[in-house]
């Protein structure tokens, strides 16, 4: 990338702040500094089978329910927009309302554009003679995005990280005037190891995108990035990506073939750039993708880092949207002048902001059609040539009873349209014993439909056994593998966190870290903890379920996921 922008060096302590989690709210616990328990495979296999012959297994006869054949649509599963919260609230009764990304309108290194919508606010300024203020709200790009699009809710303007999303919106019909081109300077980048970046300079001469997406080709890194649905910097790295390969025609066989080879190398993608990091201070990843703006607020870190900028600049365009009144639009222009004043310009380089002003863009604007096709594709190829084998484990004891299982059901019945056909599910339910509701299949319209017929056929009773449950699903996993080798198996507990029977974490611990399948927990009224430690055996997320937007959430995880 010469000329387009310097690779940054960071030896010593760098590293990950807190930052607001792109749209799930999912967490993720790192295994730094825990014992391993690790077993051979074949110690393995006989343990399991071991655990297996403890446990009360019972087959149900499978049920089938009533399934609805509509596409899914991430805009049902969307919360009230009162779940994203008002970063600043509108002082006057003549205002706009802005949704903002994150990394501007959070609170410390991240509230930049909060601070300055204050001093906006204070500022006096009228339009035809009536005192103005803004709102902003607080939603990453992703998200508002997906508001936007599917008309749950559109506010006045919106600044995303980058103008990527802008094309997307316009792409939808919806009305977008671009007002700036840029509220404040940011790049996104490849965050290598300097180990690993001293050798890929060696090989390849320097390192870029195309350099990159080689190595990963040629399994000479392992590199992590984030899900292009939600995520500014995962939507970025994948269109930039397949430009790689064919910058003419980013859809067309060449650059499809390119991905398909690099995306067999992949060994993480992660739901949130929170669990990315996370997953990175581990040592598991030799390279991932992150904002400059974050990148240099970094603190602990170990090791030192290269930061290589990449695709189209996350500058925060502002756009008007909608068939808005002028004086509305005066208002956003107003706004974007004030932000332009060199006073805020210098506040932003002190949040870590304006850096990196040589690096152009090397992405022509892309159509907002190609990007949601670009989705599709990487949602039809993440997983290259392996297909997914998953088990849902869902708690039933007696504490889940009332509002958790039918939140459980809820979340299940409407997340489950995101379950790929190519993928096979299985679905186990225990209490204080463990219950087969549904042997691993093909997730075809019958297999579906016993998935939802098992789904409304729980009900609560009884303690918790989830390391039971945790040993079936495995055990079912295990035996599908011997059958099909290539599968991907993963599992995704449903539960409260509270065991009070059966096996214990420390039984199964080892057991997890050999067969390294991936647990993602998904917690109703629970002891999150509890489930993190599960999750973090392998790097796997974990959603507190909490919360009104639950079935968004896990839409999501299944989305990136399966």
């Amino acid at each position: 990338m010469a000329g387009k922008g310097k690779a940054f060096v960071v030896i010593g302590a760098i590293a990950v702040s807190v930052f607001l989690l792109v749209y799930l709210g999912i967490s993720l616990t790192s295994n730094l500094g825990k014992t391993k328990t690790q077993i051979t495979t074949e110690d393995a296999a006989k343990k399991l089978d071991k655990l297996y012959k403890d446990v009360s297994v019972k087959t149900i006869e499978p049920i089938k329910g009533q399934i609805d054949l509509d596409p899914a649509s991430i805009g049902d599963s969307l919360p009230d927009i009162s779940k994203f919260s008002v970063s600043v609230t509108n002082t006057t009764d003549s205002f706009v309302e802005i949704f903002s990304s994150t990394e501007k309108s959070g609170t410390g290194v991240d509230g930049w554009l909060n601070e300055v919508a204050e001093e906006f606010n204070k500022s006096n300024t009228t339009v035809n003679g009536k005192p103005v203020s803004v709102m902003i709200r607080n939603i990453a790009s992703g998200t508002a995005t997906d508001y936007i699009r599917s008309g749950k809710y559109i506010p006045d303007a919106f600044t995303p990280s980058n103008e990527l999303w802008g094309e997307m919106v316009k792409a939808d019909g919806i009305q977008a005037e671009l007002i700036s081109k840029r509220l404040v300077g940011n790049v996104t980048g490849i965050v290598a190891t300097k180990a690993k970046y001293d050798e890929l300079v060696d090989k390849y001469g320097s390192l870029n995108l195309k350099t990159v997406t080689d190595a990963i080709a040629d399994n000479e890194l392992a590199m992590g990035y984030t899900d292009p649905f939600a995520s500014s910097t995962g939507l970025n790295f994948l269109v930039t990506a397949l430009g790689t390969f064919d910058s003419s025609n980013l859809l067309g066989e060449k650059a499809v073939q390119g991905f398909e080879k690099f995306q067999a190398n992949v060994p993480f993608i992660a739901s949130t750039t929170l669990q990315m990091r996370e997953a990175a201070k581990t040592g598991m990843l030799d390279a991932f993708v992150l904002e400059y703006q974050t990148f240099v607020n970094a603190t602990d870190f170990k090791a030192g880092y290269v930061f290589t900028p990449f695709g189209v600049r996350h500058d925060s365009p502002l756009y008007a949207l909608g068939d808005l009144p002028k004086d509305k639009l005066d208002i956003i222009q107003k706004f974007a002048d004030f932000v332009e004043q060199e006073k805020y310009q210098k506040l932003a380089e002190q949040k870590g902001f304006n850096g990196l002003n040589d690096y152009k863009s090397e992405l022509e604007a892309v159509d907002g059609s190609i990007l949601s096709a670009a989705q599709k594709l990487w949602k039809e190829k993440k997983n290259g040539s392996k297909p997914i084998a998953a088990v849902f484990v869902a708690d039933v004891s007696g504490s889940m009873g009332g509002e958790p299982l039918n939140r459980l059901k809820e979340s299940l019945l409407k997340g489950q349209k995101f379950l790929g056909r190519d993928n096979s599910i299985g679905f186990v339910s225990y209490s204080s014993d463990v219950a087969i509701n549904l042997p691993i299949g093909k997730y075809d319209t019958n297999q579906q439909s016993m998935f939802v017929g098992a789904i409304d056929s729980l009900q609560a009773s009884g303690g918790t056994a989830t390391f039971d449950g945790i040993v079936v699903a495995m055990k079912m996993l295990q035996d599908e593998m011997a059958l099909n080798p290539d599968v991907k198996p993963l599992i995704f507990v449903l539960s409260d966190g509270e065991t009070n029977e059966g096996h214990s974490l420390k039984d199964i611990r080892g057991l997890i870290e050999t067969y390294k399948i991936p647990i993602y927990t998904i917690g109703y009224n629970a002891n999150i903890k509890a489930l993190q430690s599960i999750s973090s055996i392998n790097e796997a997320a974990s959603i507190n379920a909490d919360t009104e937007d639950v079935v968004y959430k896990i839409s999501n995880l299944l989305n990136v996921q399966m």
